[in-house]
């Protein structure tokens, strides 16, 4: 990918999961708590605001000129892999009921997504640090 397609991309996939994110918190506030308990509404505004804070860190992200492409693209995927793992398994694991199925055996997935968002924001500070 070129410059250019980086930035677009990483500025697209922020916007799509900031979307995503609005959309789920949307139905997490209205149509959630018809079908699931408080402690499970909570978990699910959980992974949304995790997902919305991921998103917008995104969008800047793609509009950043000092950092290389490649220290970009691998911040992206952390945080891409991290969101989807986490926010992803706790939507699943809170509307498993729901769909009539018992996804606890996924819960592992949850803290492996966190991990890699943790490892996207410290190659992120380190990438900073090391701008001259």
């Amino acid at each position: 990918m070129n410059k250019i397609s980086i930035n677009k991309t990483i500025l697209i996939t922020g916007a799509v999961m900031a979307l995503l994110a609005v959309i789920l918190g949307a139905f997490g506030a209205h149509g959630l708590k018809k079908l699931v308990d408080p402690e499970g509404v909570d978990s699910f505004t959980t992974g949304v605001r995790y997902q919305m804070y991921h998103a917008i860190v995104l969008v800047i992200l793609g509009n950043m000129s000092v950092l290389q492409d490649v220290v970009k693209k691998r911040i992206f995927y952390f945080f891409i892999g991290g969101i989807t793992l986490f926010s992803g398994s706790i939507y699943l694991l809170v509307i498993d009921e729901v769909l009539g199925v018992s996804l606890s055996s996924i819960g592992f997935i949850t803290p492996l997504g966190g991990l890699l968002l943790i490892i996207g924001w410290v190659l992120f500070v380190i990438s900073l640090v090391k701008i001259k």
